[in-house]
């Protein structure tokens, strides 16, 4: 399990000291330094400017601030790339520009030695490679981040792929995790308008989701709970594992052969169809998200391969995506409801599929809404496309502040990825009427006798466990009442303006009966020639007018600056 710890102080990250400063320079060198400035990192600014030139820094201004995030990202290595790859699937959490840039990060790195290939082998399998392995390649068919392949044939003549993860790569990964933490915790607590974006919960969920992908047992589950869903499905294949060699650093799976998805004219000169494939593929991905609800995260080209017979090979299942069945009912309703321009009704479905803080003006988002789809869906159904149309309509709700869960968004990227790889193999796919038909099974099923009765049960067995559970509440009530220990918290929300305008008002009072009784007091120790005198006049009275005279003259700056 990955060890990530919350930092307090900038103290307890100096066991890090040169992958700290190897952060902070790299987000120097490409401009960020005045975000760092405002972190109060101060110990680490100089440094980090000495090791910039001018010149590298003139370059790097022409770039946008997007770009240079995603160059800055690259150069730090796995875990920032990772992390980029997951927030350009949150449009909530970034801008546009930085979700468009981000999803161009690729993980491919230099191969690691062969050498350490055997070590880590060894060590996992308990054997050398060629003890186990009839071959092995010592030259991998590619290297990213996390992991590199080799093409392997087991002892029984079975042709393989051997996924190694790199040595040392946990350790690196938890120390930039613990970085990150204190970065994330630093900008919560250093620029505001920061906070409401949750730095700190971003990376433990990024954290949670980055121990799935290096633990490899969880990709041959995912893997093998794939291929038993679609073992009936002969458009489909997916790898088989071979899990008495797979361990937590080591995958070995079986090998296909077939033409990457995005290699039309490999495609073509194989005789494959790209409409057929296409249209299977398509359907893959829409069985996985709305049959199943379990449903590949990663869905890019390289993961799609077409073997002989348009079959749509599968692999990767190192991030999954999961939604329950009331969720993509939920979704369905969205859907369904944008396309045909129901505002209330995709109202309601996204208040029931976010979160949020204060519930938004319903009338307000009711009119956003039906502005949104007076924009863009005033096409025929064919021509608009599927993902763009989400992808806006998460930025509408990001404008009121409605938050989806993490896996919605997977879904809606994985949609809109496949949109666009179907897009190229086909330019007149419909994308809308492909999902048409899974929509209303999901909607028709609702009605299914079967459904209606398990919904009844389930009423039943919830209301059984509410009378039982009522009255035994009502009493710990009534003895806690006895006993003085009942206690109402009480929140008032949103009358801090109100609150802060009263202090003031009271403030200008207090202020001006301090003015008025300086006024006659001083009044009255002129007229009694209270010594000392000056000219025949009190001098204590004088000081008290011209502290009078100030006091009000400040007032009255203030009641303009503010407004009266």
């Amino acid at each position: 399990m990955l060890s990530i710890q919350k930092i307090g102080v900038i103290g307890r990250t100096y066991r890090h000291f040169n992958r700290y400063r190897q952060i902070l320079s790299a987000f120097f060198k490409y401009g960020f330094g005045d975000l760092l400035s405002l972190l109060k990192i101060d110990q680490y600014i100089e440094a980090g400017l000495q090791i910039i030139s001018r010149n590298r820094r003139d370059r790097v201004e022409k770039l946008t601030r997007a770009e240079r995030a995603r160059m800055v990202f690259e150069e730090l290595g796995p875990t920032f790339i990772k992390l980029g790859q997951i927030l350009s699937t949150r449009p909530d959490l970034i801008p546009a520009e930085f979700v468009e840039e981000l999803s161009k990060l690729q993980d491919k790195v230099p191969p690691f030695p062969y050498l350490h290939v055997q070590e880590i082998i060894k060590k996992e399998l308990g054997h050398e490679p060629l003890e186990i392995f009839l071959s092995f390649e010592e030259s991998p068919l590619a290297s990213a981040s996390i992991g590199q392949v080799h093409r392997a044939r087991l002892k029984g003549n079975e042709n393989v792929v051997v996924k190694v993860q790199r040595p040392a790569i946990r350790n690196l990964i938890e120390i930039d995790l613990e970085i990150m933490l204190h970065l994330a915790t630093l900008l919560e607590k250093n620029i505001e308008e920061m906070s409401l974006y949750r730095p700190v919960k971003i990376v433990e969920e990024f954290a949670s989701t980055l121990e799935k992908e290096i633990d490899y047992t969880i990709e041959a589950t995912n893997m093998e709970r794939f291929g038993r869903l679609f073992h009936k499905d002969p458009t489909v294949y997916i790898p088989k594992v071979y899990r008495e060699t797979t361990t937590a650093n080591v995958l070995t799976m079986e090998y296909i052969e077939g033409i990457k998805a995005s290699e039309l004219d490999k495609l073509k000169q194989a005789n494959l169809n790209p409409k057929v494939i296409t249209s299977r593929g398509v359907n893959l991905t829409l069985k996985q998200v709305f049959t199943y609800g379990f449903f590949h995260a990663d869905p890019h080209p390289g993961n799609f391969f077409i073997l002989p017979g348009n079959i749509i090979g599968l692999i990767d299942f190192g991030m999954v995506g999961v939604v329950d069945r009331h969720t993509r009912e939920i979704f369905v309703d969205l859907l369904d409801s944008v396309v045909h321009r129901n505002a209330p009704v995709a109202a309601q479905a996204l208040l029931k599929l976010t979160s949020y803080d204060e519930e938004p003006d319903i009338h307000y988002l009711e009119k956003e809404l039906s502005d949104f789809m007076g924009r863009h869906l005033y096409k025929p159904l064919k021509e608009i496309e599927l993902g763009k149309l989400m992808q806006n309509l998460v930025e509408l709700m990001f404008h009121h502040k409605l938050v989806l869960p993490p896996d919605i968004y997977l879904m809606i990227k994985a949609l809109a990825t496949v949109e666009g790889v179907a897009k190229r193999l086909d330019p007149n796919f419909d994308m809308v009427a492909q999902t048409a038909p899974f929509i209303a099974r999901v909607k028709f099923a609702r009605t299914y006798p079967q459904r209606i009765a398990s919904d009844l049960i389930d009423f039943a067995g919830e209301m059984n466990t509410f009378v039982q559970q009522f009255p035994k509440d009502l009493l710990e009530i009534s003895r806690l009442l006895r006993r003085g220990k009942f206690n109402i918290q009480m929140e008032h929300r949103g009358l801090d303006k109100l609150i802060a305008a009263q202090h003031q008002t009271n403030n200008r009072l207090s202020f001006s009966i301090i003015i008025a009784a300086l006024l006659v007091g001083s009044a009255l120790i002129v007229i009694s020639d209270t010594p000392p005198l000056l000219y025949g006049i009190s001098l204590i009275g004088i000081i008290g007018f011209l502290a009078a005279a100030v006091m009000g003259i400040w007032l009255l700056i203030a009641i303009f600056r503010k407004g009266l």
